[in-house]
């Protein structure tokens, strides 16, 4: 499976031209041949806290919210992380999965909530998991990927592919990306992707950069630092053990 990562510059608080603008890298993700996409962090309204505590109209209602159609309507399969509505008084910060035929498959909450982000959102309380093409994905945001247990539990559960929507931004955000994720491909042997932000976002500038990892941590693919792209790479849905040895033929054919 060809599985791409997107980077996005973000209309500040602007759901509808951040749907067409993420639907647009989706359809060029689905031209180079990808059957799966990731976005960043906030993917629909950019790093724009002090609007999202502002107005609830930029939250999410649920995986049907028509603001998605753009989106879930690309024929590709898509993560798209956003503010997401809940039961109670704050939103999340969750990434929903959708099928190429636009099918919602899971959402996660972020469960690690970065600083200022805490009192403002809800934490999530469940790891995020779903199958495609015959591959276990588990799912993580921005901070999650600082807490090795959470990866750890992934590769436990047999996951094979680590998704990461993420905000770097330029500065020190730069070697906390080249560090953390090659890191976590290593460690637990993941295939891992990272979205990220590339421009204006919110406080910061994104510094770009999404990639993806092989699970001993070499770079598969690599976007620059400076244009809303994304990069592909394949991931095999199964790998032969090396110690696996095929069966010996039999000596003649067995009767009917």
């Amino acid at each position: 499976m060809k599985i791409a990562a997107a980077q996005l510059t973000c209309v500040p608080a602007d759901p509808a031209a951040n749907a067409a603008r993420t639907a647009a890298l989706a359809a060029e993700a689905r031209q180079q041949g990808a059957e799966l996409v990731v976005f960043p962090e906030f993917a629909l309204t950019g790093y724009e806290l002090q609007a999202l505590a502002g107005d609830p109209g930029l939250w999410i209602a649920d995986a049907d919210d028509p603001r998605l159609d753009p989106v879930r309507s690309a024929g590709i399969a898509v993560a798209v992380n956003v503010a997401l509505r809940t039961a109670g008084p704050l939103p999340a910060i969750a990434t929903l999965v959708y099928g190429a035929d636009g099918g919602h498959l899971t959402t996660y909450a972020k469960q690690h909530l970065y600083g200022h982000e805490q009192g403002a959102f809800a934490p999530g309380g469940a790891d995020g998991r779903f199958e495609l093409g015959g591959i276990r994905f588990s799912l993580a945001v921005c901070y999650d990927n600082h807490f090795p247990e959470l990866t750890a539990r992934a590769a436990a559960d047999g996951c094979r592919v680590h998704l990461a929507a993420s905000l770097y931004g330029t500065g020190g955000g730069v070697q906390e990306r080249a560090t953390v994720y090659p890191g976590i491909a290593r460690e637990h042997g993941l295939y891992v992707v990272l979205a990220n932000h590339v421009g204006p976002a919110g406080p910061w500038t994104g510094c770009g950069g999404a990639a993806v990892w092989s699970p001993d941590g070499a770079l598969l693919a690599e976007a620059d630092d400076r244009t809303p792209s994304v990069v592909t790479a394949e991931v095999p849905a199964r790998v032969p053990s090396p110690l696996a040895a095929p069966a010996p033929a039999p000596a003649h054919a067995p009767a009917p």
